[in-house]
């Protein structure tokens, strides 16, 4: 393994692009290990005999440090703890790696800064979830996946229902917000056992929701089972139809659905992913971890090696685990912020585009789908924002394909 170059300093302007030193920032930390690998993941996740603890600590705070100069200025908005199962981090490193982001990129204040980890409902990992709010952890995003016992069985998870509850009701006692993941789309759930689990999840109280349709990664347990034809997914027509029903359940209990697969009450929307939906700029640290920066005059993607002894040794040797550093040109960035955008409900504002490509969304985007996805009724322009409509965001891969397949300009 080389060891990456030193940060670029001079690379050309790829166009224009937002004021540097005004722009917030959102850091991602990237924890590797899990206790258990599920048969659907296909995240940069490791089981190992051993992690010492130290190490891991010491590296963190080494790459955050490398990047500080380049990053100086810039006002922290929000920290994500993903992996992986951060859960089963040691807290002081949680406690020491926000205490070093806030020296170097103060909050507007406490309130204002969003630091959410993610954990599993495993009981050892929930009897830890004090210390990780003495840490300073406000936010707790806790994997539950179902709520159905052949379901979790199925899905690889080593909790059974009532321990994720459990675990829910001891989150709530420590963190004043939480949010449950969840998978759907299952092979051979109806709508009305998907229901159930909702309604049962929503008794609750939880203010913030994200449930994913199961998809099938190439390289997965679950990829070759697949193909073997060991299971089967609901039709494409049924996954609509779970979709649908997912959003009735939830807006009835104050729950909408401001992104494809994320559903909140007022005020609970996920800032740190606000950042990703909305282009904002945003540095990963760990194994694999991606960023995407506005570094004085240039936009720049970077990405983290992804296996953990190549990122650690990569800190010890420069102080920064990055693999790749990429300028991107206005037209990625376009082609990036659209894929991102129109998974909100809201879209994508007109002003935000130009900000960051230097153009309007007919200097990037195929003119011609754009007419005929808005007189289908799957796209809006209007009040200075593109969005896909509800039936756009049935279909949204599709809708951007179009959009982005015979892109011109920039």
């Amino acid at each position: 393994m080389a060891a990456p170059e030193a940060l670029t300093t001079n690379l050309p302007a790829p166009g224009p692009a937002p004021e540097a030193q005004a722009r917030p920032l959102a850091l991602y930390v990237h924890w590797p290990f899990c206790a258990s690998k599920c048969p659907y993941c296909d995240f940069n996740s490791h089981v190992a005999d051993s992690i010492d603890q130290g190490a891991w600590l010491r590296a963190y705070l080494e790459e955050i440090d490398a990047w500080a100069p380049a990053l100086a200025g810039r006002r922290l908005t929000s920290i994500f703890f993903g992996g992986g199962t951060p859960s089963l981090m040691d807290p002081d490193t949680a406690a020491a790696v926000i205490a070093r982001a806030r020296r170097i990129w103060p909050a507007a204040g406490d309130d204002a800064l969003e630091i959410t980890l993610e954990a599993n409902p495993n009981s050892t990992e929930a009897a830890r979830f004090k210390a990780f709010r003495a840490a300073g952890i406000n936010r707790l995003s806790l994997g539950i996946q179902a709520l159905d016992e052949p379901a979790l069985a199925f899905l690889g998870r080593t909790h059974s229902a009532a321990e994720a509850l459990a675990a829910l009701t001891r989150a709530k006692a420590h963190f004043p917000r939480v949010n449950a993941d969840m998978i759907y789309a299952r092979p051979g759930q109806t709508i009305a056992a998907w229901q159930e689990e909702l309604k049962r999840l929503m008794g609750e109280g939880l203010g913030h929701l994200s449930l994913y349709q199961l998809t099938i990664e190439r390289g997965t347990p679950f990829f070759s089972a697949h193909r073997r034809g060991d299971f089967t997914l609901p039709s494409d027509d049924d996954q609509a139809w779970l979709y649908l029903a997912t959003g009735e359940v939830l807006a009835r209990a104050g729950l909408s659905a401001y992104e494809v697969s994320n559903y909140a009450r007022a005020g609970e929307e996920c800032r740190h992913n606000l950042t990703y939906w909305r282009y904002g700029d945003f540095l990963g640290i760990g194994p694999g971890a991606h960023g995407r920066l506005i570094l004085r005059e240039f936009a720049l993607a970077t990405e983290n090696y992804r296996a953990p002894a190549d990122w650690l040794k990569a800190v010890g040797e420069c102080g920064r685990g990055v693999k790749a550093e990429l300028p991107l040109t206005a037209m990625v960035r376009a082609q990036e912020m659209v894929i991102m955008g129109l998974r909100l409900e809201v879209g994508i504002s007109a002003l935000d585009f130009r900000a960051v490509t230097g153009g309007d969304f007919a200097d990037y985007l195929d003119r011609a789908a754009m007419a005929r996805l808005t007189q289908g009724g799957y796209l809006s322009r209007e009040r200075g924002r593109l969005k896909a409509t509800s039936e756009g965001r049935l279909r949204l891969d599709a809708v951007i394909a179009s959009l982005l397949g015979t892109a011109h300009g920039g």
